[in-house]
């Protein structure tokens, strides 16, 4: 069980100071800033509950890390629970925030940091885009995470290497998506924004979820093995 709270709280922290960013200082940061925030979140809590849960905090590596043989079915299902738990109450909790703004703040217009694609979201790119890039992004994040924490790798910086690639990852991606990589992160904002978030978040739960385990068969094959 220990595990499993570990987890609802590092998904609720990457949650609340990623999407947190960009609803309440976006504006102010810009696209790198909240880049920062979401990989700067990721790295403190692979410090602070890496030891009780290793911090997957992301049904997708949780997915890919069963895949790749390191964890019981059991875990899996605690694990994911945990993590979705983790993003709604995030979203819950920021929304409070939100509207707590003494100006007004509308959920439904402003959003709450949910990912999305097509025309009027971000920079309009395509959901074939979004796809590929949701696809290509998970599956090299999740090798990462595979990789830095394999036998024989340095694992503590492990949590540094999986941070900066998140960031690195945003950096890329917000324009495109606003970046899930991460199919707990983009359901907690959908199911309290609604409406167009609510009706695309299907494919950021598919699509991470698939690389996850496709990252899971290659690590298993041994190929990337120190």
């Amino acid at each position: 069980m220990k595990k499993y709270v570990a987890e609802f709280i590092g998904t609720f922290t990457l949650v609340l100071f990623g999407c947190g960013t960009a609803v309440v200082s976006g504006q102010a940061v810009g696209h790198l800033g909240i880049a920062f925030a979401f990989g700067f979140a990721l790295i403190a809590m692979a410090y602070g509950i890496g030891p009780v849960s290793g911090c997957h905090i992301n049904p997708a590596v949780s997915l890919g890390v069963f895949t790749a043989g390191r964890m019981t079915a059991k875990d899996l299902v605690g694990y994911i629970v945990g993590q979705v738990l983790g993003g709604i109450a995030a979203a819950g909790v920021l929304a409070v925030i939100a509207q707590g703004l003494l100006s007004g703040y509308s959920i439904a217009t402003n959003g709450l940091g949910q990912d999305g694609w097509g025309e009027g979201y971000q920079a309009g790119y395509s959901l074939s885009a979004g796809m590929v890039f949701e696809f290509v992004a998970t599956l090299i994040f999740v090798i990462v995470i595979l990789g830095s924490t394999q036998g024989g790798a340095p694992t503590q910086m492990a949590g540094l290497a999986i941070g900066i690639t998140l960031v690195v990852i945003h950096i890329f991606g917000i324009n495109i998506t606003g970046v899930s990589v991460n199919p707990a992160r983009s359901l907690g904002p959908a199911l309290l924004v609604g409406g167009k978030a609510l009706s695309q978040v299907w494919m950021f739960l598919v699509v991470p979820s698939i690389a996850g385990i496709v990252s899971g068969v290659i690590a298993r094959t041994k190929v990337l093995d120190i």
